[in-house]
């Protein structure tokens, strides 16, 4: 089972230009490879592969110390996303879906570079994570990581903040719940949830306390001659409270969630459509703020760790989540859950 921790970095002035020029490194690789991509292909149509691309990489990193400085296997890593952009890009082709062709990265739009290979180029000793090429960095471990560590990817917000992000994989599945209780989730805007049992949970609305706040930030930005020293300081700002509302927001789902999970061993929620949702302009910010799909999000993998399921059901089905908690009998509940959606028709 694979899952994530994530820690806040506080790199001194030194390692943050190490980092900074990681990161430039890393970006210029994305940009080169990108449109060596690109041109083999308009040229000759030839599909460019990652491992040619490789040996071009360390051709190029005996004569260039920019390329030199950074850890190799980082440097890998940067032409795997190429070429994964690459093989997304057609798929979405083949699947007749939007394409997307891979862009290339402007300044500031190139945030994170990872160390893909298990315990290689870094470690963490006590309060320290310690980087090749980079140093020994204080981090803010606030709990113990339980698995054997995949990946470790370090990545910098809109505000100029470090995290480090590892990739973890638990060898041992946890056992799986049989289910004796079931409780239905009926997310909204009037109450974020209702559960089938009747209890309700209001959603703070983080987004619209600070939304005068936020409005009065952004039109003081838009009065800065854009990339002075004064436009750099007041869009930091905007993208402070940008980050208070989110940590906000997700400190309430990660607690919602954490509740729901707790309460059964099988949670159904709508199945809906929150990109066709969205279009109504005067729902979309309200719709947005809530987070519903990221709500399902956290309780899925929650629910995952605990051994216990969630089910989506669509939406004409609503009346189930009801149903799914009503009926005297736990085998009923399950039974409703799984059976009775698919033999029911809206009339």
């Amino acid at each position: 089972m694979r899952s994530a921790y994530k820690f806040r970095l506080y790199p001194t002035r030194a390692q943050i230009k190490k980092l900074e020029d990681t990161l430039e490194t890393c970006r210029q690789l994305y940009n080169d490879a990108l449109a060596a991509k690109k041109e083999a292909w308009e040229d000759d149509r030839y599909n460019l592969t990652y491992y040619e691309m490789a040996r071009q990489l360390s051709a190029n990193r005996k004569r260039n110390t920019s390329l030199k400085a950074v850890y190799a296997h980082v440097l890998q890593d940067v032409l795997r996303r190429v070429d994964k952009a690459f093989q997304n890009f057609f798929r979405r082709v083949k699947n007749g879906e939007k394409p997307g062709y891979p862009r290339f990265k402007g300044r500031g739009w190139y945030k994170s570079f990872t160390y893909p290979d298990a315990g290689i180029g870094y470690k963490i000793e006590g309060s320290k994570l310690i980087l090749s090429g980079i140093g020994a960095i204080r981090i803010f471990k606030h709990r113990e990581i339980e698995g054997k560590i995949k990946t470790c990817t370090i990545k910098r917000d809109s505000t100029g903040a470090w995290y480090a992000i590892f990739s973890v994989d638990t060898e041992e599945e946890p056992p799986r719940v049989d289910p004796r209780t079931a409780v239905g989730v009926d997310v909204g805007l009037k109450n974020a949830v209702t559960l089938s049992t009747g209890e309700t949970f209001s959603y703070p609305r983080y987004l619209i306390q600070m939304e005068k706040k936020l409005a009065a930030a952004q039109r003081r930005l838009s009065r800065k001659i854009k990339g002075s020293k004064n436009w750099i300081k007041q869009k930091l700002k905007v993208a402070r409270i940008h980050r208070k509302i989110r940590n906000l927001r997700d400190e309430f789902l990660h607690q919602i969630s954490k509740k729901i999970v707790d309460k059964a061993d099988l949670i159904v929620f709508e199945n809906l459509n929150i990109k066709s949702m969205v279009r109504n302009h005067n729902l979309a910010k309200h719709i947005l703020d809530h987070s519903w799909g990221r709500l399902i999000q956290y309780a899925t993998y929650k629910a995952a760790r605990a051994g216990k399921s969630v089910e989506l059901v669509d939406s004409r089905y609503k009346w189930l989540l009801i149903v799914a908690t009503a009926s005297t009998s736990v085998e009923a509940r399950h039974r409703d859950v799984q059976v009775v959606v698919p033999s029911y028709r809206k009339h």
